[in-house]
């Protein structure tokens, strides 16, 4: 009798163990069954952060919502993340697909065309009639202040897309051969204007004699030295046609003679001066250096009205600019806009053997002077010339302007300026989808606290412990009540 007791105690051990390994079993089978089925049926993350730095932009949307082409997206080798955002872009429009190679071994013509090998990690956005072939080290750049990444997979994969289906890219043309900066200077600004789908150009009129009749925007930066009257003819002649020009000029410190150029800016009436704007209010200025100047945008100006927050202009050593009367500007037919303006408490400053920070005796009055603006001279009734004017070269460039004794910045990277550029060039070219405030997100690793870390161990190894010993004591109960 005991030995069958026995025998049907171990039978419904035998029993509940059999049951609980096929519960188990089934929930994996579950788990694995609805994981594969979420990831066929490509359902989109839940992005939580706060910046929504996992999700397509509104500038993306904006800049692809009229997309009339089909483009298709070839993940190789790719980490998840870079996965799962391109596929954001094929829920955006249809126009888009996105399909992942397991293999090199169809695509041959790649390994020929750029190079890769079947190691590498890129993606080649293709459309009917281009391709462009985005590697792993193109989704990021460096922060070289605090030497963190900066993740630009939507940029780099957005631009990747216009530049597959854009035929025609604007010519941005670079006036060079008296610039009193070396081209190099101008290289991470070129490097920005070709992501936004654009061709950059040096042009030397010596040369060419003219300015180019495909020149979208005529960029012409601080001269040490006059241009030739060839050079001048030709530029006010490209500006009769209705070019457009984007001016960085700094103040004309070294009083070098500019006859022939000034006959340029006469054509819109305008003037960049010869000494410089420095700050006196400290909250328009750079860690309390006057001569970095903070100004905030006009954003009822025509390159900011659409954009919904306000954008920061950092001018190095800027100068100030000044337009003739508006009785002269009726004549020539111009009209302006104020872009930038320095506070009240701002000064000008011709006397440059002074290093002192604060006012001096031989300082002028600057307040509300204007550092950016665009002037705009309508030639017919067809016709207009557009000019961008900044009275600032060195914020445009590569400079590396020092921020601690270990790190720098680019002089581009302050505030907005970078953003400011993009969209003056954007406004030129007429393309004004292009006007907004890029997104640029640092990749951080996270770092859980000691409290944190508790709490997730709590989940991962106490849950499961509570639930055995609740089901052991339910099964004595019961047991007992048998």
């Amino acid at each position: 009798m005991e030995n069958k007791f026995i025998q049907v105690i171990k039978n419904k051990w035998l029993r509940s163990i059999v049951l609980t390994l096929l519960l188990v079993a089934i929930i994996i089978c579950a788990y694995l069954a609805i994981n594969y089925a979420v990831e066929k049926a490509n359902i989109a993350d839940i992005d939580m952060t706060k910046e929504k730095i996992y999700s397509i932009s509104q500038e993306t949307k904006d800049k692809l919502g009229n997309l009339d082409t089909d483009v298709t997206i070839s993940i190789y080798n790719m980490n998840e993340y870079v996965k799962d955002f391109a596929n954001q872009y094929a829920r955006l429009t249809d126009k888009i697909k996105v399909e992942q190679v397991e293999s090199l071994t169809s695509k041959t013509n790649w390994k020929t065309q750029y190079g890769v090998s079947d190691t590498d990690s890129f993606l080649v956005i293709s459309s009917k009639s281009r391709e462009k072939i985005l590697h792993s080290y193109d989704l990021y750049t460096m922060d070289y202040t605090t030497y963190t990444e900066i993740d630009t997979t939507e940029e780099a994969i957005t631009n990747g897309i216009l530049d597959a289906v854009t035929t025609i890219k604007p010519k941005i043309y670079f006036l060079s051969g008296h610039n009193l900066y070396p081209d190099t200077y101008f290289q991470y600004l070129q490097n920005a204007l070709q992501g936004e789908v654009n061709e950059t150009v040096q042009l030397n009129i010596m040369t060419t004699s003219k300015v180019p009749d495909d020149c979208n925007v005529l960029v012409i930066t601080a001269l040490k030295e006059d241009i030739k009257e060839l050079e001048k003819d030709a530029i006010i002649k490209y500006i009769k046609k209705g070019g457009e020009i984007l001016l960085l000029l700094d103040p004309n410190l070294n009083n070098v003679k500019l006859t022939n150029f000034q006959k340029v800016l006469d054509q819109y009436g305008v003037s960049v001066s010869d000494g410089i704007v420095l700050e006196g209010d400290s909250n328009k200025m750079v860690s309390g250096a006057p001569n970095f100047v903070l100004s905030t945008m006009n954003n009822e100006s025509s390159i900011t009205k659409n954009i919904n927050m306000d954008m920061n202009l950092c001018l190095i050593n800027s100068g100030k600019i000044s337009f003739e009367s508006s009785e002269n500007l009726e004549k020539k037919n111009v009209t302006t806009e104020t872009l930038a303006t320095v506070s009240d408490k701002a000064f000008y400053r011709t006397d440059l053997q002074s290093d002192d920070m604060s006012r001096i005796s031989s300082d002028e009055d600057a307040g509300g002077a204007t550092i950016a603006a665009i002037a705009t001279k309508k030639i017919d009734d067809n016709t207009s010339s557009k000019l961008v004017v900044f009275a600032n070269t060195v914020f445009a460039t590569n400079t590396e302007i020092p921020v601690s004794t270990q790190y720098y910045m680019y002089a581009m990277d302050f505030s907005n300026n970078k953003d400011i550029l993009l969209n003056s060039v954007s406004y030129l070219t007429e393309r004004e989808e292009n006007i907004t405030i890029r997104k640029n997100i640092e990749a951080v690793n996270y770092e859980v606290t000691e409290f944190q870390n508790r709490i997730v161990l709590e989940i991962i190894f106490a849950v499961p412990v509570l639930i055995i010993i609740i089901g052991i004591i339910v099964w004595i109960v019961r047991r007992r009540k048998k």
